[in-house]
């Protein structure tokens, strides 16, 4: 424990000299941050679905600087200190915890999930939904969405169910796109989508993980065509970029 407190610190200390001494540090605000914030959140999520386990200790250390950062401009317009924010989550883990701080009884992670929103909803809470960020990918939001609607007993009894559900989300997108009506075809392709996160979720999957790996291996399987082509791309047919894509996957 002492060791952590020491390197927690030590970071500390070396954020106020920053923010003292260094033109860079002193300029910055929380807007200039923000963006560089999300890079440093996609940058972690990269290493994460890598499994680089380097790179995640990297990346952490990154957000950690930049929470920090938060925490000194808050503290300097007198707005919130470092200390208030920690103890407000350590609050807020502890009473929404009271399985473990109290004497509730769980029985499985369903429960804990449960309890989690009845007790946001005691604190003044509106919604089920209210804590789910507008600016999420659609994909995440899709299944934070369902994920958080769950817990409150709206939900598909069983995965028949739901793939009942994604085979007529699909016929009615089949419709629209005979209908040409461009509207309708979105909100159609829109609500296959959610279906889909929503069958991804009963088969205890990550929807947005599984797309980032077909991306990342269709990327690899294009830059192979690319790499192998022995003339430029646009002058191969088909037939041919498709023959060395079935290289790429045989290797």
């Amino acid at each position: 424990m002492e060791a952590k407190a020491k390197a927690f610190m030590r970071l500390v200390e070396i954020m106020d000299d920053l923010r003292e001494k260094c033109p860079w540090d002193k300029k910055q605000t929380i807007h200039s941050l923000r963006k560089l914030t999300i890079e440093e959140t996609y940058e972690l999520a990269d290493a994460i679905m890598e499994e680089d386990y380097e790179g995640i200790s990297e990346e952490i250390g990154d957000l950690f600087l930049h929470l920090i950062f938060y925490a000194k401009i808050g503290s300097e317009k007198k707005a919130f200190t470092l200390e208030s924010a920690l103890n407000k989550i350590c609050d807020k883990l502890i009473k929404r915890h009271p399985h473990i701080y109290g004497d509730v009884k769980v029985d499985s992670e369903e429960d804990v999930k449960k309890n989690w929103e009845q007790i946001k909803l005691s604190e003044g809470k509106k919604s089920v939904l209210q804590g789910v960020p507008q600016s999420l990918p659609a994909v995440i939001k899709a299944l934070r969405l369902q994920e958080k609607t769950a817990t409150v007993g709206f939900e598909w009894d069983n995965i028949g169910d739901v793939w009942e559900k994604v085979e007529e989300e699909k016929a009615e997108l089949e419709e629209a796109v005979n209908s040409q009506d461009k509207a309708k075809i979105e909100e159609e392709f829109g609500d296959l989508m959610f279906a889909l996160v929503n069958y991804a979720r009963f088969l205890d999957l990550d929807p947005e993980a599984a797309l980032e790996r077909v991306n990342k291996k269709f990327k690899s399987r294009f830059e192979y065509i690319e790499d192998k082509a022995d003339k430029p791309l646009q002058d191969m047919t088909l037939g041919e970029m498709d023959a060395l894509w079935n290289e790429a996957k045989q290797k």
